[in-house]
């Protein structure tokens, strides 16, 4: 793949900066206006997941397990180029994306200028390298799922190969609800792929059928989702390795094989659909 060059940020990162700091900061170049945590996120219907589905093996912070940049990618080139090519095909250039667990490369296509993109992820100097982020936030969903942000800021919201690390996906979903301006798109894409440690148990216990369920029922979950809609692309390697040396791949976050492709993709309802 060819090395994607850092691009200048209009504001310098501190270490010691607060999500909220950063957001200030961020909002001096940008007219988009702040406000304190809404009431006005999508109503949580039903809890998805139990006690037990949230854990993970690994329970120190993400903020500590994400503290050093990985400068690699997580899928193949394969699942990558499907990906580009959903994004082409779902959002208009007039868009204001967020980008929701980003890092420090693009899936959006090249050729494609969107009127603003905004990143978030745990670590400042992956994302200050992603040439498509016009600014970013740091911040930890799994402490706090709230972004301060208006409601109906923005036109898509994506989640490339990490909702398997949510423990509170109820809540983020419903945030993201919130953020979504209406008729705006959600696209949640993941494969086989995980660090194993990190993982919930509900993800790692699950299959590549029952994954894209969960996911399923993650939007179905918030009031005013359309259904949502499964777009697969098998690779040639879907089955999992659960042998020692498999799992420990997982750890790794390494799998051999073409990686399946999954996204799960749902907008926001003018109108709330009820069961």
């Amino acid at each position: 793949m060819n090395t994607i060059q850092p691009t200048l940020k209009p504001f310098k990162w501190n270490s010691t900066s607060k999500p909220t700091k950063i957001m200030k900061i961020m909002n001096q170049n940008d007219p988009t206006k702040l406000q304190s945590s809404s009431s006005t996120a999508g109503k949580i219907k039903r809890l998805v997941l139990t006690k037990e589905g949230r854990t993970k093996f690994n329970i120190t912070p993400d903020r500590d397990f994400y503290a050093y940049p990985r400068f690699v990618t997580h899928v193949d080139n394969n699942f990558i180029d499907t990906l580009t090519s959903v994004y082409r095909n779902r959002l208009s250039p007039n868009f204001e994306v967020l980008d929701l667990m980003s890092s420090w490369v693009s899936h959006l296509p090249k050729e494609v200028k969107y009127k603003k993109v905004v990143g978030h992820g745990l670590n400042a100097q992956e994302l200050a390298k992603n040439p498509r982020l016009d600014y970013f936030v740091v911040k930890d969903l799994n402490q706090d799922q709230n972004f301060e942000f208006d409601n109906a800021s923005f036109d898509a919201v994506l989640c490339t190969v990490s909702v398997q690390y949510l423990q509170e996906p109820e809540k983020v979903f419903a945030e993201v609800f919130r953020l979504l301006r209406p008729g705006g798109v959600f696209i949640v894409s993941f494969s086989n792929r995980m660090f194993y440690e990190k993982a919930i148990g509900a993800w790692r216990e699950g299959t590549g059928f029952g994954r894209v369920q969960l996911v399923v029922q993650y939007f179905q979950c918030v009031e005013g989702f359309t259904e949502p809609e499964v777009v697969r692309k098998l690779g040639d390697a879907t089955k999992e390795d659960r042998s020692p040396l498999g799992v420990v791949k997982g750890f790794l976050g390494l799998l051999s094989g073409s990686d399946p492709f999954y996204a799960v993709i749902a907008y926001k309802n003018f109108k709330p659909i009820y069961e």
